[in-house]
């Protein structure tokens, strides 16, 4: 968000794994991996997505501390409990502020920097996507900050930048493509209204200069997907005319196939702000359902923000760049109005189904905050959810499936007793084969076209001579080659009748990047 106060929520009160479900490991750092999925595949595949909040970007006096701003110490259980909900990626927003040395070599404290490899760590080795970023080091309003587009020694702010970077890449650079960096974070002048120059130029910089850094230090960070914000992750000021440029990516690479882009855009979402995140009781309703016209916003309906989401479909993902609306959502305001909640999800469910419907993946903003004029959708002392019901439209709109009673952990086992009862005929399967020198992924749709539900599942199938899955998402896979089990996790056991749901893996091959065959689901024989 725009400011550390709205970030988190009231003033100071918010101001404050075990692999399930996926074959997943680390590449060697020197090698060179082409992300596995399109742009279309892998805003599918990011499904509802979920931001961390201010924990790592909170700080005292310019140094980060994760309680800082009132939220306890992260845990593995809170973040089992969000893929559990059915969220398939998290954002984890990063501050680094005071934990910075003296140039020219600008050390980031190593404990810092394990500390955020751990949180990443919490998610990344569930299957999840993961994105990080620099969070609120841009922030006039925050003690320390540093990456001031106006400030007069930007040279000295680049060299800095750069630095930072190149450490922080460097770190993750054996992870897979589930990893996505994001360059910072609603950068701008503090001042609201149209953009400045030379100010916007240097965001632009700022973008480049991460775009070089990370490509640079190689391993997966040549090919992964890079995350690039415009003038405040402000959509108009961001596909208008007001300076804007798209970072040149000259050093990704040669692997990746010329005609894919690798750079997505970043935008955030929170209009209208009377009913999002004013701190008030006055406008409290929103969207096609509001029963009170004096409780709803006299603008920043439906309309509008599906008029928003298709400019940066326009502007960006018809050109090949995926969009990520990395934060949007609305505060509590049940204490005014009881029936608050329920437009907080119509408003999220529009968001996403409309995101969705342009191409853009989606992350709501939680603060941790609980109550009045919190975001929160988690008890993070608990590990609890808090509000279901924004949780299940946000989920149902991604296209996964909502559940009432999630399970306690997202590493409790798939059924042990699929269902047999699928007749053979009532499954459909597709194959998206992306193949490259010695190596391939393959992206598997499966459809029931039966008309009951499936309720845990195995999809059996055999890979073509000289494949082996090296890494796969959304199920568990055994053994590595010949004929393989796809069994399903925790967030996709259920298939209802004429649904679908999709995975997938990275394979190498010997010549051979064939798509599998002889697929059964549960048994049955699959067209």
């Amino acid at each position: 968000m725009s400011s550390m106060a709205r970030k988190a929520g009231l003033a100071f009160a918010a101001a404050g794994l075990a692999l399930a479900g996926a074959v997943y490991g680390v590449t060697s750092a020197s090698a060179d991996v082409t992300a596995q999925l399109t742009a279309p595949q892998l805003v599918a595949d990011m499904g509802a997505g979920w931001n961390l909040g201010n924990q790592l970007e909170a700080s005292n006096n310019g140094i980060p501390s994760e309680t800082a701003w009132g939220n306890p110490v992260i845990t593995q259980a809170l973040i089992n409990k969000v893929k559990a909900a059915g969220f398939k990626t998290i954002r984890i927003p990063v501050s680094y502020l005071g934990k910075i040395g003296a140039g020219p070599s600008y050390t980031v404290d190593a404990a810092w920097l394990t500390r955020i490899q751990e949180v990443v760590n919490y998610a990344y080795n569930q299957g999840l996507y993961v994105v990080i970023n620099m969070h609120g080091d841009g922030y006039k309003s925050v003690a320390g900050s540093w990456l001031i587009c106006d400030a007069t020694d930007q040279t000295t702010i680049k060299a800095k930048y750069q630095k930072v970077w190149q450490q922080v890449a460097t770190k993750f650079a054996a992870y897979n493509e589930h990893l996505i960096l994001e360059s910072m974070n609603e950068e701008f002048d503090g001042q609201y209204g149209n953009p400045t120059q030379p100010c916007y130029s240097n965001i632009n910089a700022y973008n480049q200069t991460f775009v070089d850094t990370v490509r640079q230090t190689g391993g997966t960070n040549a090919s992964r997907w890079l995350l690039v914000p415009g003038w405040n992750t402000n959509i108009d000021y961001t596909v208008g005319s007001y300076g804007f440029t798209l970072p040149t990516d000259q050093y990704r690479s040669a692997s990746v196939p010329s005609a894919e882009q690798r750079i997505m855009i970043s935008v955030h979402y929170y209009d209208p702000w009377d009913f999002t995140g004013q701190e008030d009781g006055n406008i409290t309703q929103w969207g096609p359902n509001a029963t009170n016209a004096a409780k709803t916003s006299t603008w920043g309906q439906a309309d509008y923000l599906d008029g928003q989401l298709k400019k940066v479909y326009d502007t960006f993902v018809a050109r090949g760049y995926p969009v990520l609306v990395g934060e949007y959502g609305s505060i509590d305001k049940t204490a005014a109005d009881s029936t608050n909640n329920k437009f907080r999800a119509d408003y999220a469910r529009t968001l996403v189904s409309a995101a969705k419907k342009y191409g853009a993946a989606t992350a709501y903003w939680d603060n941790g905050y609980n109550g009045a004029y919190g975001f929160g959708l988690f008890d993070r002392s608990s590990a609890t959810v808090t509000q279901q019901t924004i949780i299940d439209a946000i989920v149902s709109a991604a296209g996964g499936t909502p559940t009432s009673t999630p399970p306690t952990s997202a590493s409790a086992s798939p059924s042990a007793s699929p269902s047999t009862s699928t007749p053979a005929g009532a499954c459909r399967v597709t194959n998206a084969v992306n193949a490259w020198n010695t190596g391939l992924t393959n992206s598997i749709t499966i459809t029931n076209t039966g008309t009951t539900a499936v309720s845990g599942w195995t999809l059996a199938f055999t890979l073509a001579a000289g494949q082996s899955i090296t890494s796969g998402w959304s199920a568990t896979y055994s053994p590595a080659s010949g004929a393989v089990t796809a069994t399903n996790v925790s967030y996709n056991g259920t298939i209802a009748a004429g649904a679908s749901t999709t995975i997938g893996y990275q394979a190498t091959h010997t010549g051979n990047a064939a798509a599998p065959t002889g697929f059964r689901l549960n048994g049955a024989a699959c067209s």
